[in-house]
């Protein structure tokens, strides 16, 4: 057997392939820059906007200063995903060959190169534009590092899938008060207490992206695989994922008064819901892989939808007025 054949999914074209070729192909499929880089962007420039609206200051944040901190909140998603990999190493191996570094397309050393790489990158845009951002920068990659290590308590989280899942997704509101204190942390002001709600709809955006995409037909599940469908059944899975969606509108709703939204934000926040909700109600009708996919798709056009409407919508709206 060649060396370049790990597993059954391995492909000796791809894994001789040279690294900047290689490197293409795993973040195609691991970490697609330009669509993420898009969400990131999205969602640290509504983190900002949201900011900026509630405490009342005019205008948005310099060009240079949002974008070297879009390349801190992007990369640091990357990070996430590469640490991901060491943590979940032994699990994909076992049950996952068929991704990347399983199947030997890129290996954990050249990821580590990769995050080393990223992680100086990050602390030297810092420490050179804005050093006082280095606190905040600290809270996240500590958080992001005792996530590596699951929280010294592996074997315990294993079992409760619960508490596996809401304590990693934390890390989302970490990296939203790195982007939002790009406003309030650098102009030496209180943060808005509105911000408070803003971050936990950022949470829950969370939750909803991960109970979404793990919602599946029983054909489609796979040994090793948690899913929310596997765990406690179809229509449960669904109905834990239309409460999750319920309580993120709640907290939208909320984070809406504290910016002193019109009543028109509500209305489009509600219509959006409903919107969202449809999939959930025709994958319980027909249970297929496609009506499943729905939901994955909802959970994104949702979590997309959230940081348009509190935060990039009214910003945008405000410094086209301003024209």
């Amino acid at each position: 057997m060649s060396d370049y054949i790990i597993n059954q999914h391995s492909k000796e074209e791809e894994n001789k392939a040279s690294f900047l070729k290689r490197l293409y192909i795993y973040q195609k499929e691991r970490f697609p820059i330009l669509g993420h880089g898009v969400l990131v962007a999205v969602f640290s420039f509504s983190a900002i906007s949201y900011s900026r609206i509630s405490r009342g200051a005019e205008g948005f944040v310099s060009t240079e200063k949002f974008l070297l901190g879009i390349f801190t909140t992007i990369t640091l998603f990357l990070l996430v995903r590469i640490l991901d990999e060491f943590k979940d190493a032994k699990d994909d191996a076992k049950f996952r060959q068929e991704l990347p570094v399983p199947r030997g397309l890129i290996s954990l050393k050249e990821l580590a190169a990769i995050g080393w790489v990223v992680f100086i990158a990050q602390i030297i845009i810092n420490t050179v534009f804005f050093p006082k951002m280095l606190l905040l920068y600290a809270g996240v990659i500590i958080y992001l590092l005792l996530m590596t290590k699951e929280f010294f308590i592996a074997e315990w989280l294993k079992k409760h899938q619960f508490w596996y899942v809401t304590s990693h997704m934390f890390i989302i509101p970490f990296i939203d008060v790195y982007a939002s204190g790009l406003d309030w942390f650098l102009a030496d002001v209180q943060a808005p207490v509105g911000l408070l709600f803003f971050f936990a709809v950022s949470y829950m955006n969370g939750i909803v992206l991960e109970v979404g995409r793990k919602i599946r037909t029983p054909q489609q599940e796979s040994e090793g695989v948690l899913t929310y469908t596997s765990m406690l059944g179809i229509p449960k899975a669904v109905y834990l994922w239309i409460v999750v969606l319920f309580a993120t509108l709640l907290l939208s709703i909320t984070a809406s008064y504290f910016a002193n939204y019109s009543m028109e934000i509500y209305m489009i926040l509600l219509f959006v819901f409903l919107i969202c909700l449809f999939p959930a109600f025709l994958f319980l009708g027909k249970k297929d892989a496609k009506t499943a996919k729905f939901i994955e798709h909802a959970s994104a056009i949702w979590t997309i939808a959230m940081y348009l409407i509190l935060g990039a919508g009214p910003m945008i709206s405000r410094l086209i007025g301003s024209i």
